[in-house]
């Protein structure tokens, strides 16, 4: 009787160029927050990464390309940690609380502020970086924002200017350390919940 010699089928083209991908972003963003955008090199990436320069170049068009890529997820998972704070919320004004403390939370992250704060900015201009916000958490909040003004919760203002305010105060309280966080969050509540009660 013969033996059966199994192959191992080889492991899919797709899946080694999301390995290679992920290994690239992850080195990136661990470069690019502890040194700076500035101070990184791409051989610094791919030695970190485990791959070849040419596969950088397979997948990313340059350095800033991979850096722009690297800020896309963050603001990602931004988005992400703020969408589970407001699954169910208990009014609107509770609601934009939680997904301001999500926010919060979530740009503490190693690296995370550095790299959303100073470095985008920097790197890729003050209108990209804002844009690129403004398709993440900044979405969330101006949902946020429009559902308390159609349940009656905060006065019909304009919503865009209503949402840029609120985005600048929750961008100056991540700024902050660590423990004047919370002051910061009580001062936003403070202020969200003095516009409902002008309402009433």
């Amino acid at each position: 009787m013969q033996e059966k010699i199994r192959k191992r089928s080889p492991r899919p083209q797709a899946d080694r160029r999301a390995a290679t991908q992920t290994a690239l972003l992850t080195a990136a963003r661990a470069l690019f927050a502890d040194h700076g955008y500035a101070a990184t090199g791409t051989p610094d990436i791919v030695a970190a990464a485990g791959v070849t320069r040419g596969a950088l170049y397979h997948h990313f068009a340059d350095k800033i390309d991979l850096f722009r890529a690297v800020i896309e997820a963050e603001h990602a998972a931004l988005a992400a940690a703020i969408a589970d704070a407001t699954v169910a919320p208990v009014d609107a004004i509770a609601s934009l609380i939680d997904g301001g403390a999500a926010y919060l939370a979530a740009m503490n992250a190693p690296g995370r502020r550095r790299l959303l704060l100073v470095e985008a900015p920097a790197v890729l201009g003050q209108a990209e970086a804002r844009a690129m916000d403004a398709r993440y958490a900044r979405a969330s909040l101006a949902d946020g924002v429009r559902v308390a003004q159609a349940a009656g919760a905060l006065p019909a203002l304009p919503e865009a200017v209503l949402t840029d305010l609120l985005d600048a105060l929750f961008d100056r309280a991540a700024e902050a350390e660590l423990d004047a966080q919370e002051k910061y969050l009580a001062v936003i509540q403070a202020l969200l919940q003095g516009l409902a009660r002008g309402l009433s």
